[in-house]
């Protein structure tokens, strides 16, 4: 008998568990984005996905697993991109280069924004997603290997905690300004001062 029959069922079995999987990722980031991540369980995911739990965990071994996910399979990987473009545009030596990825920047966090509170309450209450934030943060400074370089070598964990500073400094903005409303300031205004505050700072000696 040809093995094609049954390799063309495990090409289906395989398909299908893709399309769980990327369903149950979807499901759970717009619940994430309109309820917060504590408020949502794994019943409330695996119903609005139209799974039952038992599936839900033959993909993921809970929620940690699936905000993992959804930050590889896309929110990692573009603020990645933003901050290898951070180290293309402080090789210029620029201000106003500089200034123009700080309004970059911003842009990045309103695209983001709506997972922003999920993103801090997961890390608040998961030691697993802090784990993962933690990692998430020392792959940007590796995403800039010209700036790191540019710095003594024992003098690189300073490079780093400057990268780390940089992105807490515009989490904590963007939180207070954008979802807050506690910063009253307009974005060309914040990328202005920012620049003021970090062009210098990133000076590598």
């Amino acid at each position: 008998m040809s093995p094609e029959p049954t390799a063309q069922r495990g090409s289906l079995r395989e398909e299908h568990k893709r399309l769980t999987t990327a369903r149950i990722v979807d499901t759970a980031r717009t619940l994430f984005e309109t309820r917060g991540y504590s408020s949502v369980r794994v019943d409330d995911i695996a119903a609005a996905a139209g799974c039952s739990r038992a599936t839900f965990y033959l993909h993921f071994a809970g929620k940690p697993e699936v905000l993992r996910a959804i930050a590889n399979q896309g929110t990692l990987t573009s603020v990645r991109m933003v901050y290898a473009d951070l180290d293309r545009v402080l090789t210029t030596g620029s201000r106003a280069a500089f200034a123009d990825w700080m309004a970059r920047a911003i842009d990045w966090f309103f695209v983001n924004k709506d997972m922003l509170p999920a993103w801090d309450e997961a890390t608040a209450v998961e030691p697993e997603f802090r784990r993962l934030a933690r990692e998430g943060i020392m792959t940007l400074a590796d995403s800039m290997p010209d700036y790191l370089a540019r710095w003594p070598e024992d003098r690189r964990e300073e490079a780093r905690l400057r990268i780390e500073l940089l992105v807490a400094q515009l989490e904590r903005f963007f939180t207070r300004w954008a979802m807050q409303g506690t910063i009253d300031v307009t974005a060309e205004q914040a990328a202005e001062v920012l620049t003021d505050v970090w062009f210098p700072a990133l000076r590598a000696p």
